[in-house]
């Protein structure tokens, strides 16, 4: 049966998130709140919890998973960023943008897109996610919490424990999420690309 964390979500409690983390590096999959929705999330070196991730989301090796990173110079480690690209960045985070960069040799090339070479990246504006990101002192591997064959995110700490009992070792719980994926944007090409139109406005990037 998975745990339930019950954090504060202004002052999210140390002793619990510090259980999590312990989860986390004994290769177990996680359910999280961030500033957009639920995401699953694992340790960036596990492959076998990179697989189950994928295994729990239903998607293969070409659905690109994002790395959650605690601030700008974290992401700069793990991806290809020219000085236009972190403007542009710089000027969205940190909030819910999803960033497709190429990505550098500090991510697992298993993890990247097996042709492009690229990974999602981005920085959350959630205090309970950058408390966990800061014990855990690195980022981690995630996707949002969309039950295959499904479209929306799941929100419900409570609903996300019974119906991934079996499958996940905890969820923290720190209140409702704002239930809206967020906006992906491709910078790896000449010109950026807006994937999906979620949760953060496209005028941040000034597009």
């Amino acid at each position: 049966m998975a745990q339930l964390f019950e954090v504060h979500p202004d002052n999210p409690q140390p002793r619990l998130l510090r259980q999590a983390v312990a989860l986390l590096e004994k290769g177990e999959v996680l359910a999280v709140p961030t500033d957009s929705s639920y995401a699953l999330v694992c340790h960036l070196d596990d492959k076998a919890a990179a697989d189950k991730l994928r295994r729990i989301r239903g998607v293969d090796d070409k659905h690109h998973l994002t790395l959650l990173c605690r601030d700008l110079s974290e992401l700069a480690n793990y991806a290809k960023v020219d000085n236009q690209q972190f403007r542009r960045i710089k000027a969205a985070t940190p909030g819910p943008y999803t960033f497709i960069l190429e990505a550098s040799k500090e991510v697992p090339r298993r993890l990247s897109h097996p042709s492009r070479k690229t990974i999602g990246l981005r920085v959350p504006d959630h205090k309970t996610l950058q408390a966990l990101l800061a014990l855990h002192n690195g980022p981690l591997l995630a996707t949002t919490l969309i039950a295959p064959g499904e479209s929306e995110p799941l929100n419900h700490a409570p609903e996300i424990r019974d119906r991934y009992k079996n499958q996940i070792a905890a969820v923290i719980d720190a209140g409702a999420c704002a239930l809206e994926p967020t906006t992906v944007v491709d910078l790896s090409g000449e010109e950026p690309e807006v994937i999906r139109q979620g949760r953060g406005a496209l005028a941040a990037l000034g597009l």
